[in-house]
């Protein structure tokens, strides 16, 4: 047996778990008809632009969140909490990342999403996933976590973990998880939002079209909510919308 110390790379990824103990998910998942994604990430390529799955399912989850301000909130305390509704609408994506030579996950918060449209998504993405962990200022506040004794870095981070007013910029309203890039066909996450959406592989399988059976392409999206937010029929509209959003998408 060999022991180590935890890598500071990584401590963000606890306090992260430290914060979320208070939350009270309940899952649900669906299936997406992804023929429509299919069809514009293919147009994209033709026009020499690039289209993520991940950047449909939050432009369409934001479109959704902003017809469902209960949903789109946050919720502080526990013997006299607090709940937050946002006029803005902001999504947290996480990302595969190397810092510092240790593979970790971190996060884009992508703001605006009320008036931004799928190219102004897919931009904010390619850029965070461009930007290297160890120099660009997205991460800067990652690093300096790193910098601090145990201690002091927990404080900080439940510090402003817990400011309402900050939630949009640090965490977004909703956070969207993605693992799609191998075979995982769902799966279900809690990503400190009251919505989080965890969005598996697109796999050809027997769909019924029009009383037929006929092979298309699909997406399992799964959805954690905080039910100390929102109730499950909530919880049921706001995937339901979602899923029907990115089944008619025209771009």
């Amino acid at each position: 047996m060999t022991e180590q110390p935890f890598a500071t790379q990584r401590r963000h990824t606890l306090f992260f778990l430290d914060q979320i103990r208070d939350f009270s998910p309940v899952f649900l998942d669906t299936e997406v008809d992804a023929t429509a994604i299919v069809a514009g990430r293919e147009r994209a390529r033709r026009a020499g632009e690039r289209r993520s799955v991940v950047s449909y399912v939050v432009h369409a989850a934001a479109a959704v969140l902003r017809k469902h301000p209960e949903a789109n909130a946050a919720i502080r305390g526990r013997l006299d909490p607090v709940v937050a509704t946002y006029d803005t609408v902001a999504a947290k994506v996480t990302l595969d990342k190397t810092l510092d030579g240790h593979r970790v996950v971190l996060a884009t918060v992508i703001g605006g999403l009320e008036s931004a449209s799928l190219a102004e998504v897919q931009a904010h993405l390619d850029r965070a996933i461009e930007a290297d962990p160890d120099t660009a200022e997205e991460f800067a506040g990652i690093r300096a976590l790193r910098r601090l004794p145990w201690q002091v870095a927990l404080d900080r981070f439940r510090e402003v973990a817990g400011l309402l007013d900050r939630r949009p910029a640090v965490t977004g309203t909703f956070s969207v998880t993605s693992l799609g890039h191998r075979a995982v066909d769902g799966f279900h996450s809690v990503g400190g939002t009251t919505i989080t959406l965890g969005v598996g592989r697109i796999a050809d399988r027997p769909v019924v079209r029009e009383g037929a059976i006929v092979i298309a392409p699909v997406m399992r999206l799964s959805m954690a909510f905080d039910h100390r937010v929102i109730d499950g029929a909530e919880g049921a509209d706001v995937l339901t919308e979602i899923k029907d959003a990115l089944e008619g998408y025209a771009e």
